[in-house]
């Protein structure tokens, strides 16, 4: 029990007893695990060491004997994971169990989401915490999840999604502690505006949660970790809170936990040489630089492309003098469970299969593997080396060379060592000569971390459809809050700003009136499907005439598949596609596929069910379909234009339905949408067929046993079955006429006890004239034709070019779409 004297201790006291004295190496006092003695469960979480190290020790009193915002930067290694978690049993002391109220977010890039989740979940999980892993991937009833969840980790892309609606969430409100890992990737060119974003809404949220509950204790709390903030002060700024600026501390590199040696090797290069050749040569420069500074250790060497990596692998593999060593012959074991026997030769990167991938980190972390080259290892896998080297300076993004960012290399110097292992470690750049000089004083000096304002339009945008921002005045509210503002005072020149609302009017996106007031317009679909600004635009210029090879074209040049990279070695199996001889399978592009966007228009071998070859196409056809669901949605823009988009609009509606069903509007495949199998080759190309056919005769094409067959041609049945009809009313003139139009739903009755189709399948009825002109557009889902029959009188304005208007019903998923004439009569005057 408590006495009265116990209950008036502080948070301070509560954790705090004598402690103990250790001398570190760098001459200062690592604090012992056992500070935390009142709350002994919680030691639990770092039983893997009895001291704090130096970096750890000199935070500890912020992070966990106050409540500041708190942010550090220290070197790669030093630990700062554990920080984070000193800051969750913070929050855990602050609140009474069963803690059912406490919610921290970790919001870092994807690797480090998964990495850390299945480490909290161990460490955390005994104490009764439940953590979730929210990311791209997970495929989850996100908010109901969080509402079971204690530690929410995911990554800021997918908490920006999470929180555009976060006042009508009060699960997001109940948010205390956000944790923001790598914040230096604020000025990354494709992440550093969603985390700025992401952190400014989150203080946001902070401020609106007090104003209405100014007599609770509703703060919010932001720690923030990096290894390369030079300006961490302005990063401190932007965390500021009403006590003022966040608390930070800044060691530097000789508080590295393996003091690293950083070496930089120029080589010649003459004009003429390509970036691709000159990568090349560098391969047969690697085995004497491993030789050299590896002192036999385990090396990890980055190359700019995957072809790259592997290449690399295969010439070191050549070279057996140091790969073949006694201790390296178990090797043979993990080569023998590898299923791409190119693997043998230790190579990684996203397009490796991943029961492969995880083998040959798994070599690589046991020392099995001495040498391990790598495309996709820069940020947030936890594969530390002894030696790393990087394999030239230069990068492909989207079809062109560019240099690494400095964020980039001093990530992937970071992985050079091994605390457990190592007290020193060799990080080796190779550049051109030219360059020798350049990344000399970079490694000497760090780039200031701005802000990154290329992504502003796009994200003010959403923040006005919230109505977070309703006039001018909120904008630049909005605006002060985040890390653009803290850098624009200082740095005035790098940055503009109120442009971006005369932008979004330009395109009509937004409604300015003279008073400054700001309404959301056609910017609510652009923030509804996290569509780019630029993206927005190429739509706007719509001429209304596009065919669907036209679309999709428009779609593959969209800003949202700016990463997709064009591969080397992709370029044969594309051009193989491109020529393929059953040309009713896809619009086939004029001479060879030479460009990122030819190779995402390509995404119609999918449509048409083609067969893609190369693991790395499939795996990046799977993220261009991700994306290009979204921009399809855009339709909706173009039914909101007013202009005459008849043709363009009804393909439009055509194009997303194929990117949800991933086939082709006509695909003799439709069979494919219901078990993932195709019928096609036994006729079957159309679900009327698949109803006809004997369930018998169905198992014998696909060699299943009954009821199997019963069961595929139920589903069928159960999809909807549409009609429509067209009744031209009396009432006419020279120049309108009056129609009735009906959508009938033939087999409702039977869909009460069993539907095929889910809650949210709809269909678009589509009504346009001669004059390529929307006469008619109407969404009826299941629930408006629950009565069997939807029905609608129409005024129709006679054309200039006929008198015959089109009729399309179009499904939002399914092949049932019904497309059909009709004539339309006007009295003479």
């Amino acid at each position: 029990m408590l006495d009265s004297d116990d209950c008036v201790l502080s948070l301070d006291n509560l954790f705090f007893e004598k402690p103990i004295v250790h001398k570190s190496s760098e001459s200062g006092i690592l604090r012992p695990v056992s500070e935390i003695y009142k709350a002994a469960k919680f030691r639990s979480v770092f039983s893997n060491f009895p001291f704090f190290n130096y970096v750890q020790s000199k935070a500890l009193d912020d992070v966990l004997y106050t409540g500041n915002n708190f942010v550090v930067c220290a070197p790669t290694g030093s630990g700062k994971t554990v920080l984070f978690e000193l800051a969750i049993i913070r929050l855990l002391m602050e609140t009474s169990e069963p803690w059912r109220d406490v919610k921290a977010v970790y919001a870092p890039i994807k690797a480090l989401c998964s990495q850390c989740f299945e480490s909290w979940k161990k460490k955390f999980g005994p104490l009764g915490l439940n953590c979730k892993e929210l990311t791209g991937d997970t495929e989850i009833d996100d908010f109901f999840e969080i509402q079971e969840s204690h530690i929410i980790l995911t990554t800021p892309e997918k908490w920006d999604s999470m929180t555009r609606k976060w006042k009508d969430n009060c699960l997001l409100q109940l948010v205390r502690l956000f944790l923001i890992d790598e914040v230096h990737v604020v000025k990354d060119a494709t992440r550093g505006a969603t985390l700025e974003v992401v952190v400014s809404r989150m203080k946001a949220v902070h401020a609106y949660r007090t104003a209405q509950n100014p007599e609770k204790d509703l703060s919010m709390r932001f720690v923030a970790a990096s290894a390369t903030i030079p300006n961490i002060s302005d990063i401190a700024d932007w965390l500021s809170n009403e006590s003022g600026p966040a608390t930070y501390l800044e060691m530097d590199e000789s508080h590295r936990p393996v003091k690293l040696r950083r070496v930089v090797l120029g080589f010649p290069s003459s004009p003429n040489q390509t970036e691709f050749k000159f990568d090349l040569s560098l391969n047969y420069k690697m085995a004497n630089i491993i030789q050299t500074y590896s002192d036999q250790k385990p090396a990890l060497v980055f190359c700019s492309t995957r072809k790259g990596a592997q290449q690399s692998a295969t010439v070191l593999a050549k070279d057996a003098r140091f790969i073949m060593s006694i201790e390296h012959k178990q090797l043979m074991k993990y080569a023998n469970s590898v299923l791409d026997s190119k693997l043998r030769v230790g190579f990684h990167h996203a397009g490796v299969d991943v029961s492969d991938r995880k083998l040959i980190e798994k070599a690589f972390t046991l020392g099995d593997l001495p040498v391990l080259t790598t495309r996709t290892l820069a940020m947030g896998v936890n594969l530390p080396a002894h030696l790393v080297v990087i394999k030239s300076t230069m990068q492909y993004v989207s079809g062109s060379c560019e240099e690494y960012s400095e964020a980039d290399l001093l990530q992937m110097i970071g992985r050079a060592g091994r605390p457990q292992f190592d007290t020193s470690a060799t990080a080796v750049i190779m550049t051109k000569m030219q360059t020798k000089d350049k990344y000399i004083k970079l490694m000497n000096g760090i780039e200031i971390t701005e802000s990154l304002h290329s992504h502003l339009v796009e994200h003010l945008n959403a923040e006005i459809v919230l109505q977070t921002i309703s006039d001018v005045n909120m904008a630049l509210d909005w605006i002060r809050s985040t890390l653009l503002y803290i850098r624009a005072l200082k740095n005035p020149t790098y940055y503009l700003c109120l442009r971006n609302l005369n932008s979004l009017s330009s395109l009509g996106l937004i409604d300015m009136d003279e008073d400054i007031n700001i309404k959301p317009t056609g910017g609510r679909l652009m923030a509804r499907y996290f569509v780019a600004f630029d993206t927005m635009k190429q739509f706007s210029q719509v001429s209304g005439t596009e065919s669907l090879s036209d679309l999709i074209e428009l779609v593959s040049n969209s800003k949202e598949f700016s990463d997709i990279q064009l591969r080397v070695n992709e370029k044969r199996p594309l051009n193989t596609l491109n020529r393929d001889k059953n040309r009713i399978t896809i619009f086939p592009m004029e001479g060879k596929i030479k460009s990122s966007e030819m190779k995402v228009n390509l995404i119609q071998a999918q449509l048409g069910s083609i067969s893609i070859p190369e693991f790395g196409l499939a795996q990046d056809t799977a993220k261009i379909f991700r994306n290009g669901m979204r921009i399809s949605k855009l339709s909706e823009f173009l039914s909101q234009t007013p202009k005459t988009v008849f043709s363009a609009l009804l393909n439009s509606l055509i194009l997303a339905k194929c990117f949800r069903a991933k086939l082709w509007e006509n695909s003799p495949y439709v069979s494919k949408q219901l078990e993932k199998i195709a019928m096609v080759n036994a006729g079957l190309t159309t679900f009327s067929k698949i109803e006809e056919s004997n369930p018998r005769e169905l198992e014998l094409i696909v060699n299943r046993h009954p009821p199997f067959g019963n069961q595929i041609r139920e589903s069928v049945i159960c999809l909807p079955k549409y009609e429509v009809t067209l009744e031209q009313l009396p009432k006419c003139s020279c120049s309108t006429a009056e129609i009735l139009v009906k959508v009938n739903l033939k087999n409702q009755a039977q869909l009460l006890s069993r539907r095929t189709a889910p809650d949210h399948h709809f269909v678009s009825l589509i009504i346009g004239d001669s004059d390529n002109t929307v006469v008619f557009l109407q969404k009826l889902d299941l629930l408006m034709l629950k009565c069997g029959s939807w029905s609608k009188k129409i005024e129709v304005t006679k054309a200039s070019k006929g008198e015959e208007i089109s009729v399309n019903l179009i499904s939002s998923e399914y092949g049932l779409d019904i497309q059909q004439k009709f004539k339309v009569y006007y009295s003479r005057a």
